[in-house]
């Protein structure tokens, strides 16, 4: 029988616990800087997606040349008011030899640490490297692990914080604190970012909006643009990408996704693999506004299952799935459901 590791979501608690959420995104950045850097080993393709009035939902598949990867994710924005998690995930990695799936993890909180760790990424290479405070527009439930993530890149402990949601700061400032940081709840999205070195944009409607107008955006600025990630769906006014360096992970898909969905098909962005690689610049001025328009990228979460998987494998926190039908003949498989004992072949 071939039994499938899987780590689920009491597993992956369990285990994030004994790690530390800041460690476990701070190694899971070096991690990513790492793959990023085999960039032309994958087979790459934009996400799959089924839209609905209610959400979408997605297939993010990736390869390399012996391991296939690919992550079940939705997001539907009404959840929560519904009872719901805006976004659930799930992963599977296979063996690229014989197509046997190797492992299968839960995904929610996994997708947390990795879109962290990419926001990480990013403003390690493109964000200034005295940038002291971060301003969060939206506290939802990625908001605690961007700070963390970017305290673990950049030093950050002081927060600038607004969202539409009252409860949802609430929720946070308590979170934040406890963490250790110096939160200032803010009157609006413009004193949230005043002050602000790093803006990082996490909000949730599926809607063309402007969260963010150019006026707002300080010369030197490092924008950390997350919540605009299908098709319908910005938060940067346009004028900020025409006068700032855009970085993107995968140019293919954030076109359709991102903030430069805004823009014409020969708009100017640098994919972070080649300033990572040393083949494009990233900051060039101290005065320079910087955006990573970041929409999720399939690589991400190859990269993420894979770190899991090795740091899990052998402990009791790994459970097994009967997944994979197994029959004593390969070419016999209705000798599983025959009823009646079948010989093999001499």
């Amino acid at each position: 029988m071939n039994a499938v590791p899987f780590l689920g979501v009491n597993a992956m608690t369990t285990w994030i616990l004994q790690r530390g959420v800041e460690t476990v995104i701070s190694e899971l950045t070096d991690a990513l800087e790492k793959e990023f850097l085999r960039w032309e080993d994958f087979d790459k393709t934009a996400r799959v997606a089924s839209h609905s009035p209610d959400g979408v939902i997605e297939l993010m598949p990736i390869s390399d040349p012996t391991t296939y990867g690919f992550k079940f994710v939705n997001g539907h924005p009404s959840n929560p008011a519904r009872g719901f998690q805006t976004v659930t995930a799930f992963g599977v990695l296979a063996d690229m030899h014989n197509g046997y799936p190797t492992f299968v993890a839960e995904m929610t909180l996994l997708t947390a640490l990795r879109t962290a760790a990419t926001s990480a990424l990013a403003a390690r290479w493109l964000a200034r490297p005295d940038s002291r405070v971060l301003a969060l527009i939206g506290t939802g439930s990625q908001a605690e692990f961007q700070a963390l993530g970017m305290r673990a890149a950049l030093g950050i402990e002081q927060l600038r914080i607004w969202d539409v949601d009252v409860a949802a700061m609430a929720k946070f400032v308590t979170n934040a604190e406890r963490l250790g940081f110096d939160v200032h709840v803010a009157s609006g999205a413009h004193d949230a970012v005043a002050g602000a070195d790093v803006i990082t944009t996490c909000t949730a409607d599926k809607a063309n909006a402007t969260v963010l107008t150019d006026g707002m955006v300080a010369p030197g600025t490092h924008l950390n643009a997350i919540g605009g990630d299908c098709p319908g769906k910005t938060e940067l006014d346009a004028r900020i990408l025409h006068r700032a360096g855009v970085f993107v992970e995968y140019a293919p898909q954030t076109r359709i996704e991102g903030e430069i969905q805004q823009m014409s098909s020969d708009f100017a962005v640098t994919e972070l693999w080649r300033v990572l690689a040393g083949l494009a610049p990233g900051r060039t001025t101290q005065d320079q506004v910087t955006v990573f328009d970041s929409v999720g990228f399939a690589l991400e979460d190859f990269v993420a299952l894979g770190f899991v998987r090795d740091q899990v494998l052998g402990t009791d926190l790994v459970t097994f799935l009967d997944l994979v039908a197994e029959p004593r003949d390969p070419k016999n498989l209705f000798a599983l459901v025959a009823g009646v004992p079948v010989v093999s072949p001499p």
